[in-house]
């Protein structure tokens, strides 16, 4: 049995799950699905073709699955699929894809979005995720699992950001981040390895130096990137954590990187 408010309104064609709490004034459109034990707050607006998973709760003003903020985006149908175990916070705003991209927009599980965070359209975000307040996504962005936005931080469009990586506050992302490293500055740039985040879960010391070493040979002042690229795999190549880093380079060699700043390794 679920709890819904007289005065929210609920469309027609709409799918709410179990035990589903929804406060006054807030709005359900007629495509939207909402799992089990999911708390919706007054005033939230959940539109689009908008799918929602379980144990999610949306705090009031928040708007979910509304019309990407994109120019040639025409009214064609595209998603936004949320997870399980989600909070959204107070005024955050999620856009569903476009045509141009990959016409959906995916949130994983055990998501922390705090005040005025945005995802915009055809972004892949993953689980463990922590978005502090006014955190920003542009479009086409990939958030891995475990990465940290900082306050008023901003990624833009297109780029990638690897897991267990830290982008600190107020802090702009125009590249690709490596998993396993923290980024400052204005203009973002990588200032060694989240330590905080991985001894928090619970990495160990051998690991640890492991990672650090790789970094450092990574941008290192000698020979080129893909020199360094080369010798990290020969050295490491049956290392689990340095095969996601591998990876993740792999992925997409020809986009640009955040580094170190100069004389900084």
């Amino acid at each position: 049995m679920s709890n819904i408010h007289p005065t929210s309104i609920i469309h027609d064609g709409c799918e709410i799950g179990q035990n589903v709490s929804i406060g006054p004034y807030s709005i359900i459109g007629p495509k939207v699905k909402i799992g089990e034990n999911s708390k919706i707050h007054s005033h939230v607006v959940i539109d689009g073709n908008t799918t929602i998973g379980l144990n999610n709760e949306i705090y009031s003003f928040s708007v979910l699955g509304s019309n990407p903020q994109h120019l040639k985006y025409q009214g064609e149908k595209t998603q936004l699929i949320i997870g399980n175990n989600n909070i959204f916070r107070e005024h955050v705003t999620i856009h569903p894809g476009t045509k141009v991209g990959i016409k959906k927009t995916i949130i994983g599980d055990n998501g922390f979005f705090m005040v005025g965070s945005h995802v915009a359209h055809d972004c892949l975000v993953g689980n463990n995720v922590v978005f502090v307040n006014n955190a920003v996504i542009g479009g086409h962005v990939e958030i891995s699992d475990f990465v940290y936005l900082g306050g008023q931080s901003a990624v833009h469009q297109y780029c990638r950001i690897g897991k267990h990586a830290i982008i600190g506050a107020g802090t702009t992302i125009d590249g690709d981040v490596i998993p396993y490293t923290s980024v400052i500055g204005s203009r973002g740039y990588l200032s060694g390895l989240n330590l905080v985040g991985l001894k928090r879960r619970s990495f160990k010391k051998d690991e640890i130096k492991i990672l650090r070493n790789v970094y450092r040979l990574l941008f290192a002042p000698e020979g080129t990137f893909n020199e360094r690229l080369l010798e990290v795999s020969e050295t490491y190549n049956k290392n689990v954590l340095v095969k996601e880093i591998l990876s993740f380079l792999k992925e997409n060699l020809n986009r640009p990187l955040v580094h170190p700043k100069m004389g900084k390794h």
